[in-house]
């Protein structure tokens, strides 16, 4: 199911503290910071925050700038970004300002919890996800049912780890601020746990104020049949790749990029690539990759169209292709439909041996779009 895009954001001293252990909150960012995260908020369609921080330093979470709220107003957006909060326990202040400035909340918790929260009368819809909070479940509900498009998430460090470790952050927009805290008994950003590897990609930097931000995207792709962020990034890339073809009235544009588990781009191709009119764009990717290379094994293959079963100006379709490589693992935008070949079924191939494919919906239309002339658009 789709889920909303994730941002992370959050500011932290240079030895990597979120606060210190005094009364007051520890104000990390610079005043003109304090400006731009007010700007990301009028941007997105919800913020999130953990229990624990509504606990500890009582937010309002609010777009600040009445001239912000005014233009979201005028785009037919509510004044206010919906607030989120998560809560295991449902153990919460209904007093808290959390609840009671700016619009719409909800709150996200166990059955147990729903109950306690009723209880207590928080002022807000109470999202019950069954005996334990599951994050894919609160996404796909927030993209669903609230249709939330991009969710803002301000902390703590336990959630920032949460949604990094399960491979659902598409996005970090990390602050840095120009002081050390030292003290151990502080909160820190991220904790251990077991995170993908593989180095994140840096999208950009720059000085804001006294204060520096770095966005960064993962790259590693999500393992099995779960798709994580970095999937959703890379198949991105491949639809792109497939508006790169040479038009043809006999065939598909399809765009293809391998992709090593550290997040390592092996090779990329598209349909019809260089001098070749009737190569396909797995084939053409897997042409570049070392064939001997032992990350074959562990990567993922992403095409904007599902890998073909079979083929006329080849012998060997692009499933068995994927498959004589290594490569256990693809994920696709489009089910192959019956336009060129009838009962199509590359996944059905890729299943028998031994990969697992995941679609994901939601690019389908990516995909179809350097293709509409073949589907009578």
């Amino acid at each position: 199911m789709p889920y909303p895009y994730v941002l992370l954001s959050a500011a932290v001293s240079l030895d990597g503290y979120l606060d210190d252990t005094g009364p007051e909150r520890l104000l990390l960012s610079s005043p003109a910071d304090f400006d731009r995260v007010d700007e990301v908020r009028a941007s997105v369609d919800a913020i999130l925050v953990g229990a624990g921080t509504i606990r500890a330093d009582n937010p309002r979470l609010l777009v600040n700038s009445p001239e912000r709220r005014s233009a979201r107003v005028a785009e037919g957006r509510p004044e206010y970004p919906l607030k989120v909060t998560v809560s295991g326990s449902g153990d919460l202040d209904p007093a808290a300002r959390f609840w009671h400035t700016g619009g719409e909340k909800v709150l996200y918790t166990t059955d147990k919890g729903a109950e306690r929260a009723h209880a207590l009368g928080i002022a807000a819809d109470v999202v019950p996800l069954g005996d334990a909070l599951d994050w894919r479940r609160l996404l796909e509900h927030l993209h669903d049912v609230r249709g939330v498009r991009r969710l803002m998430v301000e902390g703590g460090g336990r959630i920032h780890t949460q949604l990094m470790t399960q491979g659902l952050a598409d996005e970090l927009q990390l602050v840095l601020a120009p002081l050390f805290v030292g003290d151990p008994d502080a909160p820190r950003l991220f904790g251990p746990g077991t995170y993908q590897g593989g180095r994140l990609r840096l999208v950009g930097t720059r000085p804001v104020g006294d204060v520096v931000l770095m966005r960064y995207e993962p790259t590693a792709p999500g393992t099995g049949a779960l798709p994580s962020a970095a999937d959703r990034h890379w198949l991105a890339l491949a639809c792109e790749l497939a508006a790169q073809c040479p038009p043809s009235e006999t065939a598909f544009s399809v765009g293809a990029v391998v992709v090593a588990a550290d997040g390592t781009e092996l090779a990329r191709g598209h349909s019809r690539e260089g001098d070749d009119p009737v190569v396909h764009a797995e084939e053409a990717a897997l042409a570049k990759a070392d064939p001997t290379d032992p990350r074959l094994a562990g990567a993922t293959v992403y095409s904007s169209l599902e890998p073909c079963a079979r083929r006329a100006s080849r012998p060997a379709p692009c499933a068995r292709l994927i498959l004589d490589a290594g490569v256990r693992r693809v994920v696709t935008a489009w089910r192959e439909p019956d336009t060129f070949v009838t009962d199509a079924d590359g996944s059905a191939v890729l299943a028998g041996g031994g990969a697992t494919v995941l679609v994901l919906p939601e690019f389908e239309q990516l995909a179809e779009a350097p293709n509409g002339h073949l589907l009578g658009r």
